[in-house]
């Protein structure tokens, strides 16, 4: 009986493993976003500052262990096989869900997740207790530590608000008084910015740093026989003007002797900090349960009573985390940070909702973020009246990004800049630091995204183009948060009753329905990528001269044709075999395909921006040619999306005849595609272009013979489903060869143009 239990400790400490490196891959956004989005410093800096204070941080989060062992229930009530259950339910849910978000690139609170994991699996074994003795529910006080979990998640829910209030409000104000020219202003101004940025950093690092260790205890004599806890609480007022007068002069030190960039600095020492915070706060959150349950067995091995019948009131007690779990935690959490490709995604995802240029949105607008921003509009229309015009033009001014805005489109340009930078790891190492010191275990993830959605706000980052994408990527992110909160609660609940029954061979069950869930997210996600490695997307126009749109075009030409060619010998395919899912993959192909034709057509502004007057006739062939390829498109997906929802709805397959008429157009087709491809791919010459228009006759007119012999076979046909399909795919099948003839013609006299 003891070798299962010893098993099943072991179990934990290898979810643990696990649970380190999904949790550092979702919560990497908290302390790399700022600096990654402002590119200030380069990525290698940015990553070894973040490792020094998560190693740093790690080594200093004992205190917070306590949270994993009293803070959700009260240890006392169970015995040490209940335990045991609820903390492998706790483990396998929370490895599970934050991969589930990692994969969706989603940045969800892992704070969060093992609070309520911990509630779920602790009401749902409490009520187990309470039903199999007297069966009143008023006894669930007694297990439940009712009055510490409502303030944990009460203090989580007010930090969403807190952090996108103060975040917002902190900098309006700073770009209202420093505006985007803020490196231009005098030396002391900017030292002041850095005074109190370094200062409020520097606090934060003394309370995460400090007094989480065992040292702040000791009393020491040049104290006056202080502990360093008690003297920083005592002189709080002192400690902080001191170190706001200190970091002052330093910052002015380095920008007048040095000639540093103050606001670099900030964001160096702000990531070091966040790091450190993170590892400090949240690494309970992945080890703490890991780490009661050891304390657990070796309590339980020493009293030699049996497991239903040894209380677990020694997790009442304050025990210190051995040193060689927190330091074997830091290393696994460095090495997860410097490798982890998921890392990346959720940051992207952050950093997408904050960013300052007009870039591809992730997200579609829904009824909600549109209403949000129509009442924000009309309120914003309001209060701008209140102000005198004098002082609306100079704020106005202060917030006018001319000049910092490219006219072209740049994918390497920062995110934004380092005074919002900034502004997001001060006011975010501000908040937890406060929350840390009252003990209380607050979501970093939801401070860190929450100040910069603030911020993003608040420095115009939403503008009339983007509000509606953002505000929707927001809501999608909270209701993400909600969902952990609910399934973390369900899932872990109905674990722990699983287990309850089941014993250990149903946590070897659901272990191994759990691993070969995440093996499957990890094969997908790495074919994925791959595939997004692979993929030839269309190349974005950076010429300004006719000869080089000439150029750039034929490339984005053959390639629409060779994909239009693959997704639609994959239609042919799919209906010949009744195949659903090679149907829902053309039709997703089709549907990317549009997507990037889309972005070149949205990008006509920065294209129009770029190019030289005199080359008005360069800029109207590159819209033509987008708008032909469009709606080339536009036939490759109605042709997808009819097929497959024939075929999904499960109705009449086509019939042999009319296959093979399709495959007979299809083969015809083929002549016409490849040679367009190798046209394009080669320098088009008067010779392919003639090859290829050769086959418009031939090709339109089997289409009409098609369409013809369908006409003559309806009276004997008895599906019109089956029917109805056929013909829409002949005649959108036809649109789409003559947009393919179109858009050769069109590059065709356009290149004429250039040769002449």
């Amino acid at each position: 009986m003891e070798n299962i239990y010893l098993y099943t400790v072991v179990l934990l400490v290898l979810l643990a493993i696990g649970d380190l490196i999904v949790g550092v891959s979702n919560d990497a956004v908290n302390f790399l976003n700022s600096a990654i989005g402002s590119k200030a410093i380069s990525f290698r800096k940015i990553m070894i500052f973040a490792s020094l204070g998560i190693a740093l941080g790690a080594f200093f989060s004992s205190g917070m262990m306590e949270v994993a062992r009293k803070g959700i229930f009260n240890p006392g009530a169970f015995n040490f096989e209940e335990i045991i259950y609820i903390f492998m339910a706790v483990m396998m849910t929370d490895i599970l869900l934050l991969d589930f978000f990692n994969t969706l690139g989603m940045p969800t609170s892992t704070t969060v997740s093992i609070v309520f994991e911990l509630l779920g699996a602790a009401v749902v074994m409490s009520l187990i207790k309470i039903f199999s003795d007297s069966g009143n529910l008023t006894e669930l006080s007694n297990y439940i530590n009712t009055d510490k979990a409502t303030q944990i998640i009460l203090g989580i829910l007010l930090s969403v608000f807190i952090a996108f209030t103060i975040g917002a409000l902190i900098q309006w104000v700073s770009r209202a008084l420093l505006s985007y020219d803020f490196l231009q202003k005098s030396k002391w101004i900017n030292a002041l910015f850095g005074g109190i940025s370094l200062a409020a950093i520097s606090n934060f690092i003394l309370i995460k740093g400090i007094k989480g260790t065992s040292y702040a205890g000791m009393e020491y004599d040049f104290l006056n026989g202080q502990t360093i806890n008690t003297f920083l609480e005592t002189n709080a007022l002192w400690v902080n003007l001191s170190s706001l007068l200190v970091c002052y002069l330093f910052s002015y030190l380095l920008m007048r002797a040095f000639r540093v960039d103050i606001y670099k600095v900030i964001i160096g020492v702000g990531t070091f900090a966040l790091a450190l915070a993170f590892a400090g706060n949240d690494l309970v959150n992945f080890i703490g349960v890991p780490v009661a349950a050891y304390q657990s067995y070796e309590a339980w091995v020493v009293s030699g009573l049996a497991p239903n019948e040894f209380s677990m009131s020694v997790l009442s007690n304050k025990v210190p985390t051995p040193t060689w779990f927190l330091l074997g935690s830091g290393l696994i959490m460095v090495l997860t940070l410097w490798f982890s490709s998921k890392a990346k995604k959720v940051v992207k995802t952050s950093l997408d909702l904050s960013d300052q240029n007009d870039i591809k949105e992730s997200f579609r607008p829904n009824f909600l973020s549109r209403l949000l921003v129509r009442f924000f509009v009309g309120l914003n229309r309001y209060f701008s009246q209140l102000f005198p015009a004098a002082i609306s033009q100079k704020i106005n001014v202060s917030f006018e990004s001319t000049g910092h805005r490219p006219n072209v489109k740049d994918t390497n340009a920062p995110s934004f800049d380092t005074l919002r930078a900034s502004i997001n790891l001060t006011v975010a190492a501000i908040l937890i630091s406060i929350a840390t010191s009252q003990k209380l275990p607050l979501s970093t993830t939801y401070v860190t995204f929450m100040v910069a959605m603030g911020t993003s706000l608040a420095d115009r980052a939403w503008g009339k183009d983007s509000a509606v994408y953002r505000v929707a990527g927001v809501i999608n992110v909270i209701g993400g948060w909600f969902f952990t909160a609910l399934s973390a609660f369900l899932v872990c609940g109905g674990m722990v009753y699983i287990i309850h029954w089941g014993g250990f061979i149903a946590i070897m069950i659901i272990l191994g329905v759990v691993l070969l869930l995440i093996s499957r997210n990890f094969i997908n996600h790495k074919r994925e990528t791959k595939e997004r490695k692979k993929e030839k997307k269309l190349i974005s126009y950076q010429s300004d001269s006719y000869g080089g749109i000439i150029e750039e075009s034929s490339r984005n030409i053959g390639s629409v044709i060779g994909k239009t060619y693959e997704i639609y010998s994959t239609i042919i395919k799919g209906l010949s075999h009744n195949d659903v899912k090679a149907l829902s993959v053309s039709k997703k192909n089709a549907a990317v395909l549009f997507e990037e034709v889309n972005d070149l057509k949205n990008g006509i502004y920065y294209f129009l921006k770029r190019v030289k007057e005199a080359n008005v006739p360069a800029s109207r062939l590159y819209i033509s040619l987008l708008s032909i390829m469009s709606d080339l498109i536009e036939d490759l997906i109605y042709i997808s999306n009819v097929s497959h929802q024939h075929i999904n709805n499960n109705h009449s397959p086509l019939k042999a005849k009319q296959i093979d008429d399709l495959n007979e157009v299809f083969q015809s087709l083929s002549s016409v595609f490849k040679e367009g491809i190798e046209a394009f791919n080669l320098h088009f010459s008067e010779k392919e272009f003639n090859d290829v228009l050769i086959q418009k006759r031939k090709n339109v007119d089997l289409l009409n013979q098609k369409i013809d012999d369908q006409i003559r076979r309806t009276d004997n046909e008895t599906s019109p489903k089956n029917t109805a399909l056929y013909f829409n795919i002949l005649i959108r099948t036809k649109d789409l060869i003559l947009h393919n003839f179109d858009l050769v013609e069109e590059f065709y006299q356009g290149s004429k143009k250039v040769n002449s």
